[in-house]
């Protein structure tokens, strides 16, 4: 796809394509090279890098012993002569794109047999991509093997225009200022090759792309270990009720717009009752059993994500009658055996939190016949990235069951297993995920 523009995000970027969803990413490198804008003359652009060159490095050695010429665009195309003359004995050089020059100027190229024409070039001739000619505005043909010249260039960097990032000019055109290491003015925003360097080669350019790759990885890695620091030295003080309502407080909602899959499928094949969902953040699946038949409530600790339950509730058309919320701490209940359902979906929480006694008093909520559903992360989505030292330990469905501690005269497992769940990455690709599902019924 096309990049159409960049925008900073505070802690990273958005690329807005043409034609796809916007990507979000913590950092960016630029490495989208330069457009050669060529001079408007029949014949030319057509045998571009076949017969028609820009580089002595790049294409001298193919091109040696040839009758040669240089279509000046500008002083720097005298340059550009004398590097060439290196590789023939039969070099031309058109000059009327840049107007007279000075005696010594001409004295100087004409000491290594280099000859000059002031007639403006009006076509360039030639046999597919093969260039035979140049025909002036006198009407004079030359005949020629290969035409060297300097096209304006244009770095591929307008998606970030109005960043107003730093810029600097050179001989060759104005572009993105970076340190030794690719940084623009931006602390998110590296440029490599072309678009930065018009003078960069291949190996210069892959050189510059894996200095700017190290850094940037560095960079992102220092700041994992700032935000764990900082995460460390505050997450613990807070009681989990202030914590997750700082959590839910932001203007941004937190929930997906969707049911969890595993409620979905365990609810589809119940006969509705009421249900209890417990954590149920901003209402997705208390919402979605709501209206498929349940009379449906929710609990969470924090006060905002209720409140976003409630509208989100009232905008699906449901009534008080169908559904319920209350804002209350998780860990203290007193509706024993009073639904048909309870769930408890990824219930864990970085702050303490007494998920173990939450979990084995949602147990006591469950009526005889009806059903407990406790759904986690069976282990870490496979984008997350972890220090070796700090890799979270999720408890298997074994170990979550065995926590339970249910007497097995009063409770049947029918389910305690793994399943992987389809979903998608935080750049829009598809992915794979397991979840830790525990279903039981009490059957007294």
């Amino acid at each position: 796809d096309a990049v159409e523009r960049v925008d900073e995000t505070g802690d990273g970027v958005r690329v807005t394509l043409r034609d796809g969803d916007p990507l979000d990413a913590r950092a960016l490198i630029v490495a989208s090279g330069l457009v050669d804008d060529l001079p408007d003359v029949p014949g030319l652009a057509e045998r571009w890098g076949k017969s028609v060159l820009h580089c002595p490095y790049c294409h001298g050695w193919e091109v040696r012993g040839q009758r040669l010429a240089i279509l000046a665009t500008s002083p720097l195309g005298l340059h550009h002569a004398q590097l060439v003359r290196q590789w023939t004995d039969d070099l031309t050089v058109f000059t009327a794109d840049i107007g007279p020059m000075d005696d010594e100027t001409i004295h100087r190229l004409r000491s290594r047999g280099i000859r000059l024409i002031a007639s403006p070039v009006t076509e360039v001739l030639g046999d597919g991509d093969q260039v035979t000619g140049v025909r002036t505005a006198d009407g004079h043909v030359t005949e020629l093997d290969a035409i060297f010249t300097a096209a304006t260039l244009r770095p591929r960097d307008e998606f970030l225009q109005h960043l107003d990032l730093k810029r600097t000019e050179n001989p060759m055109g104005n572009f993105l200022a970076t340190d030794e290491m690719g940084q623009t003015s931006s602390s998110r925003i590296w440029a490599v090759g072309n678009v930065t360097n018009a003078g960069a080669n291949v190996p210069m350019s892959i050189g510059a792309g894996a200095s700017a790759g190290a850094v940037v990885n560095m960079a992102l890695v220092t700041e994992d270990f700032d935000r764990a620091v900082a995460e460390a030295e505050s997450a613990p003080d807070m009681a989990p009720a202030d914590y997750w309502e700082h959590r839910y407080a932001g203007p941004e909602h937190m929930w997906s717009g969707r049911v969890n899959k595993v409620v979905s499928d365990v609810a589809s094949g119940l006969t509705p009752g009421r249900s209890l969902d417990l954590g149920c953040g901003e209402g997705g699946d208390a919402i979605w059993l709501a209206k498929n038949g349940w009379t449906a409530a929710g609990i969470d600790i924090s006060a905002s994500a209720i409140g976003r339950a409630r509208t989100a509730a009232h905008a699906a058309g449901l009534t008080d009658d169908q559904i319920s919320f209350a804002a209350r701490d998780l860990s203290a209940f007193d509706e024993a055996g009073q639904y048909d359902l309870v769930t408890a979906s990824f219930l864990h929480s970085p702050v303490e939190l007494a998920r173990g006694d939450i979990l084995r008093a949602a147990a006591d909520l469950v009526a005889p016949g009806g059903h407990l559903l406790i759904t986690s992360h069976a282990s870490s989505p496979p984008w997350a990235e972890h220090s070796e030292h700090h890799t979270p330990h999720f408890l298997s469905p074994e170990e979550e069951f065995a926590a339970l501690d249910l007497s097995p005269d009063e409770w049947t497992a029918l389910a305690v297993e793994v399943r992987p769940r389809e979903t998608t990455d935080p750049h829009g690709n598809p992915a794979t995920i397991d979840d830790s599902v525990i279903l039981l019924r009490r059957e007294r």
